[in-house]
């Protein structure tokens, strides 16, 4: 059990180096020989002060007492020089690790499979990392600090066993052997005191980082000026204060216990610490007594022990650092490998100047990850081209996900969908997905310019950006923004950047969609929060705003589904109904008749309907 144990350390060890160097090549170097001369430094005023002592006590030369001296000055400034310009470089290329491993993981959920990135699991994975790294100084970083510790004490045992070793060389007595039995025992015991502490820290932290979630969400949202309206409207501040105390009380309550058990097992490294250091100067000044060492050696030699007992504690306690670290550089390393399940085929994509583009759900059947409940169950239906197709149901019963199954989100559990009579899987993923522009229900629009908005990208047809604009019935807005669609929109960067309503946000999250002039689109509720002039400008020109694409339409608002070619109506994960809505209307024990039937008291016109 134990040699396993051994070897997944080792394992996750040589990945988190090899981690670091792909993150930048030079700062496990630098790293060391900022260790080196830090290492270094203390010897230099241990063994030339000796020296001194003794030229003092001694021969009294004036020139080698000068000499001495200036050495002393000139190495130390040399070395603090070099230190210092190391110190620099390592915080500088230390930032960049930092930098490369927030863009390295940015960009593994960019790339990830939706599904994963949509999966709580990630959310808490990534959480854990950033909670590790901030509270706990675990992963990437802590490694390089603790690599960098070792080799500082390494260098250090090293350094200071030459310098002692004479001190033995003609002193073989049996004391001296105690003695070093003694100093090798009681720096052992100090690294088992340590590592019982540090693994009861672990157990603290950890607590700690799950209520930090908590506490972490409720002061993102009291930060967030956005959610001020309801935090005022509906008095949360209740809520909030509650969730903040229940936190200050629970971190505390865990921090009394990190007090304590910093208390208990600090006071008992203490005392055996300085139990060690009188040993030491009892050991030199017995062999002072006994004419054995110079005075000035006993500079040297205490000095060089007690860098030694440093030194040694210092490499345990790295090697031991660098084990419990594992279990945080294990997350990152989880994290990492998240792999797509997706297949991704390679068969091209037909480009057709007709946009004639079959798509067929077969026997479709899908539940998400980790649950048992099938959302879909058993979904057939042709699309024709060129038809507008209107998606309606309850809330709940499968509308969106049968839209991220078209769009290869999430792939089926059961059945097939087609794309000219072509298992979907079979194409090529990015070929496939520049066949879909998308409105989803939860758009998100970006503190960047309207027109780069619109565009999705830095560089943009302006042109092209201001004609989807006005199909979107955005027109009226940009002639009163101060600069047109190179406005920012929010204020998070740009004090003056433009608050926008919610229907505006949807207006342009539809002229995002035609901008990419895909030959299908999907508009899932892309009026909800349009007053009802503005969705029925958008609907009464839905014909032409969608021009001969292939539309998919989700709507809670049934009259919209009036401009659309068919109708299927979802209910608790089927497909139970499929048609016009006049014909659909005509049947009145189905779904949509009721549904129509419950909204028709908000139509103005629902005696002609």
């Amino acid at each position: 059990m134990q040699v396993n144990r051994f070897k997944e350390n080792m394992k996750t060890l040589n990945t988190g180096l090899r981690e670091i160097h792909s993150l930048q090549h030079w700062v496990l170097p630098v790293t060391i020989f900022d260790a080196l001369f830090k290492s270094i430094s203390p010897f230099i005023n241990i063994y030339i002060t000796a020296k001194i002592i003794d030229e003092l006590l001694g021969a009294k030369d004036i020139e080698r007492f000068v000499l001495l001296v200036g050495l002393t000055i000139g190495l130390n400034f040399i070395i603090h020089l070099i230190s210092t310009g190391l110190d620099h470089l390592r915080l500088f290329l230390r930032n960049i690790v930092i930098q490369n491993q927030d863009m390295k993981m940015n960009e593994k959920i960019i790339n990830m499979d939706y599904e994963h990135v949509e999966n709580p699991v990630t959310h808490n994975l990534r959480t854990k990392i950033s909670e590790a790294e901030m509270m706990n100084s675990g992963g990437i970083i802590a490694l390089l600090k603790y690599l960098g510790d070792f080799a500082k004490g390494l260098i250090t045992v090293i350094t200071s066993i030459v310098l002692v070793a004479e001190l033995f060389k003609y002193n073989n007595s049996i004391g001296g052997y105690i003695f070093l039995a003694l100093v090798l025992v009681g720096t052992i015991f100090n690294l088992y005191l340590k590592t019982k502490a540090d693994k009861k820290m672990f157990e603290y932290f950890s607590g700690i980082m799950d209520l930090n979630r908590i506490f972490t969400f409720y002061f993102t949202r009291a930060e967030d000026y956005n959610a001020g309206k309801e935090i005022r409207l509906y008095n949360q501040k209740h809520i909030y204060k509650k969730e903040i105390d229940s936190f200050i009380q629970g971190g505390s309550n865990m921090f009394k216990k990190i007090e304590n058990t910093n208390g208990k097992y600090g006071g008992i490294g203490a005392f055996i610490s300085s139990l060690i250091g009188g040993m030491v100067y009892i050991f030199i000044g017995l062999r002072a007594i006994g004419g054995s060492i110079s005075v000035g050696s006993i500079v040297q030699y205490t000095g060089s022990i007690n860098q030694f007992i440093s030194g040694s504690t210092l490499v345990l306690t790295s090697i031991n650092n660098i084990m419990n670290n594992n279990q945080y550089l294990q997350l990152y390393i989880d994290f990492l490998n998240i792999e797509g399940e997706k297949y991704k085929g390679t068969l091209p994509v037909e480009k057709r100047d007709d946009d004639e583009y079959e798509i067929e759900f077969r026997n479709v059947s899908f539940k998400y990850p980790g649950t048992d409940e099938y959302v879909l169950r058993n979904v057939s239906i042709e699309l024709n081209i060129g038809e507008r197709l209107a998606i309606v149901g309850m809330n709940g019963s499968g509308k969106t996900t049968f839209i991220k199954l078209l769009c290869r989100l999430y792939d089926p559990d059961e059945g097939e969908i087609l794309l000219n009579g072509i298992d979907i899987k079979k194409y090529d993923y990015e070929e496939y997905m520049n066949l879909f522009s998308i409105v989803f229900q939860d758009f998100k629009l970006f503190s960047f310019s309207l027109g780069q908005n619109v565009a999705a990208s830095v560089n943009y047809d302006e042109m092209k950006v201001e004609s989807v604009l006005e199909k979107a019935g955005f027109k009226e807005r940009v002639s009163t923004m101060f600069k047109g669609i190179q406005t920012p929109l929010y204020k998070d960067f740009d004090e003056d950047g433009v608050e926008i309503s919610g229907g505006e946000a949807q207006k342009i999250a539809l002229a995002r969609a035609l901008y990419r002039d895909a030959p299908i689109i999907i508009l899932d509720e892309p009026t909800a929060a349009l007053d009802p002039i503005a969705e029925f400008e958008i609907y009464s020109k839905f014909n032409e705003i969608v021009g001969t694409k292939t539309a998919f339409y989700i709507s809670h608002r049934l009259s919209s589904c009036r401009f659309c070619d068919e109708i299927a109506v979802f209910h608790e994960g089927r497909i139970i109904q499929k048609g016009t809505h006049e014909a659909l209307l005509k049947n009145e024990e189905g779904k949509y008749y009721e549904l129509w039937h419950s909204q028709a008291v908000y139509y103005n016109d629902v005696e002609s309907a």
